[in-house]
């Protein structure tokens, strides 16, 4: 599996909006649903069947009518045993640090190639949050699972966090909603691709966390948790910092407003 584009790294604070309400550190890294009604644009998470698979002819003629909507040159490709080869993409959508080594360069193509694991190469790790919304492109095959998907996407950014702690969602519009789907391992992605056509309105995947209830705190290692701690008090502190800046604004606007009214006759 190959993958396509770039992707800067650096500390990204999440974005919740101090406007309407205040998040500790805790809340900001392990968020809850505040309402359980269902509104516009809000999403959900929906189950569906799966479809069953079609055969060698059928699938001939789903890339040929895919091939003929694609727009650029990310087409499908049909090899002589049945399977195929094509293009996803994945959005990446992570609200909390991930764990890095600490001083080793990016992964470079010769490294991909030669499948050099830069994270042996040093004990020392880092946490850091991966900036929202990034967009990866993936060159698969109609053989490669959702785990693998998983597993390339970490190692092509040094991620050195088990693989369970993330998950690949099927994002899907309807009805002015967005609804999400988390996809079992075992899932091939391509196939879903190739059922849905290129038109990323209508699917396109998502790696998030892998939401399962109660934080599993055995999953994580000494040094992540001692870096989780360091980066959730800075991001504690700066939201604190945010409502005192908020209120002694407020606080300025009323004594301008009290002062104006008392030199007002009546």
């Amino acid at each position: 599996m190959t993958i396509g584009s770039s992707m800067s790294s650096g500390y990204c604070s999440l974005d919740e909006d101090l406007e309407d309400c205040f998040f500790t550190a805790k809340t900001s890294f392990f968020r809850s649903a505040q309402s359980k009604v269902p509104a516009k644009n809000v999403t959900q998470t929906v189950e569906e069947e799966k479809p069953e698979p079609p055969t060698v002819q059928e699938i001939k003629q789903r890339i040929e009518k895919y091939n003929a909507k694609v727009t650029n040159c990310l087409l499908m490709k049909l090899n002589e045993d049945g399977t195929y080869t094509g293009f996803i993409k994945v959005h990446l959508k992570l609200r909390r640090p991930v764990t890095v080594p600490a001083g080793i360069r990016p992964q470079s193509i010769y490294d991909a190639l030669k499948e050099v694991n830069l994270a042996d190469m040093t004990d020392k790790r880092t946490s850091f949050y991966l900036p929202l919304d990034a967009i990866k492109q993936l060159h698969i095959s109609s053989t490669t699972t959702v785990s693998e998907v998983i597993q390339g996407l970490l190692k092509k950014f040094m991620v050195v966090d088990n693989p369970q702690k993330f998950a690949l969602f099927k994002e899907m519009r309807k009805d002015g909603q967005v609804l999400f789907q988390k996809l079992p391992l075992t899932e091939y992605p391509l196939y879903l691709r190739l059922l849905a056509g290129p038109d990323t309105d209508v699917l396109s995947f998502v790696l998030k966390e892998n939401e399962t209830g109660e934080v599993e705190w055995d999953a994580f290692s000494i040094p992540e948790l001692q870096n989780f701690l360091m980066i959730l008090d800075k991001e504690e502190k700066d939201k604190i910092q945010q409502v005192h800046r908020k209120y002694e604004r407020f606080k300025q606007r009323l004594q301008q407003t009290l002062k104006e009214a008392r030199g007002k006759p009546g």
